[in-house]
């Protein structure tokens, strides 16, 4: 496809040892690819975790990338910090804006500007639900973000598009708000509505009011690159070719009216940035960010633990609420946090599907009522391969499946992939023990697990 200058590659997606061949010949053809983090959860009131950060920086090292991307979200909680169990959302969820909040955020982005070998830049998320009583809008917020570490940001005005629909925000006064200048680059994306809620699935069309959100912002700063974010459902080329032409169409005709833009009152200046080193979106390549030292990043103390503790809570209380059923939080609209539950179950499924392609192939038809089941109990506390394997020994202690062949095929995934382990007093490992014993030919064949795809929570 031509035109094509850089793409974007989902990090936990990729092993720096072993990269796709799709992405090998992309870099041989001297195509930036940009490693895209979901989970590193910047947002998330514990401190980056070393070896998340370790991989971040491998995989940009390997794909000679000249920047990193990750979330303002939060993406687990509990544990030491709040004494409460640990939790996975398995999704991108919404930081509150206070200025906890942003000590924290500025603290972890420092944390992990340090720890990379490349500059780093964060994305706005969209999101279902709303933080009560909060004390910033998204633009100040991210104003401040910048100012205070120098980062650069991701911008996706599609999940701006979404937060309009989903949380009443004006994406026009987020656009005056933010420091434009400070961009690496932009997303767009498409979705869809269902009972008034936007839907970001990066497996839709892009809508007119995306394309429009991203006129707005073309008239104010000259984007350095615009991607389009399609995950899945992908259509014909011919109908990528027609969306890119429609991007490049309304950054074009942006520039042709652009007006100089008045930044808001302020009383400090925005930080250095490369607005003037802008490319076209047709010729774009995020491959020349600054290396400087982040402005801003000696003035602001680190967060107190205090602080973090009182993120903490907030957090805690809020994933329990979505994943464990325990009491919404005051403040919280419950309905909308209903929506927001159901969706993390689907998304849960969907992507246990995807780790584990066999479970469904198993299973047919009872896979996903029976994984909902399983899941609307327990909660997820350590990432998806283990909740895929969680699930099989649950079915198996549970006598089921009832059919005797779909529960040896069952039983035999469960053994290939938890692996070799002394007797053990679980009820699982003697039920396998035994099963060996009364019928050792079931359990013939290879005994090396079949290639799984590694797959991750949804992008925002």
């Amino acid at each position: 496809m031509p035109g094509i200058d850089w793409v974007e590659a989902v990090s936990e997606n990729l092993c720096p040892g072993h990269l796709p061949e799709s992405l090998l010949r992309l870099r041989a053809r001297g195509v930036t690819v940009v490693p895209h983090g979901v989970s590193l959860g910047l947002g998330g009131a514990d401190r980056p975790d070393e070896n998340r950060l370790a991989e971040l920086a491998a995989r940009a090292e390997a794909l000679g990338s000249p920047l990193v991307t990750e979330h303002i979200a939060f993406v687990r909680a509990g544990g030491g910090l709040t004494a409460s169990p640990p939790l996975e959302a398995g999704h991108l969820l919404p930081v509150p804006r206070s200025r906890d909040a942003l000590d924290v955020l500025c603290e972890n982005v420092r944390i992990a500007q340090d720890a990379l070998p490349v500059p780093l830049a964060v994305e706005n998320i969209a999101a279902l639900i709303s933080w009560p009583h909060e004390e910033m809008t998204e633009g100040q917020f991210l104003y401040e973000l910048v100012e205070r570490t120098g980062v650069r940001l991701l911008i996706d005005v599609a999940n701006l598009h979404t937060n309009h629909v989903n949380r009443g925000e004006d994406p026009a006064r987020a656009l005056d708000e933010l420091p434009v200048e400070a961009i690496a680059y932009v997303h767009v994306a498409g979705g869809f509505e269902r009972d008034g809620v936007w839907h970001d699935s990066h497996a839709h069309p892009v809508p007119d009011a995306v394309l429009g959100i991203l006129s707005d912002l073309a008239s104010r700063v000259d984007p350095p690159g615009v991607l389009l974010e399609r995950d899945e459902d992908f259509p014909a080329a011919h109908e990528l070719e027609r969306e890119l032409t429609s991007i490049r169409t309304a950054v074009a005709k942006a520039r042709a009216t652009a007006t100089v833009r008045t930044p808001p009152p302020h009383p400090h200046p925005h930080p250095a940035t490369e607005a003037d080193a802008a490319v076209s979106a047709a010729e774009a390549d995020p491959a020349t960010p600054d290396t400087a030292a982040a402005p801003g990043a000696s003035d602001a103390s680190d967060a107190s633990d205090v602080a973090r503790q009182r993120v903490g809570l907030a957090q805690a209380a809020l994933l329990s609420a979505l994943v464990a059923g325990t009491p919404v939080p005051e403040g919280f609209d419950r309905a909308r946090l209903a929506v927001q539950s159901r969706a993390l179950l689907a998304k849960r499924a969907d992507i246990v599907a995807k780790v584990a392609p066999e479970l469904p192939e198993i299973l047919s038809a009872a896979y996903r009522p029976a994984f909902v089941a399983y899941a609307h109990a327990r909660p997820m506390t350590g990432g998806y391969r283990r909740d895929a394997l969680g699930f099989a020994e649950h079915m198996l202690l549970d006598h089921a499946p009832g059919d005797p062949r779909t529960r040896r095929l069952l039983t035999q995934w469960w053994l290939d992939r938890s692996g070799a382990k002394p007797p053990s007093g679980r009820r699982l490992a003697r039920l396998v023990r035994a099963a060996r014993l009364r019928a050792p030919a079931r359990f013939a064949g290879p005994s090396r697990p079949r290639p799984v795809t590694r797959s991750v929570p949804g992008r925002g």
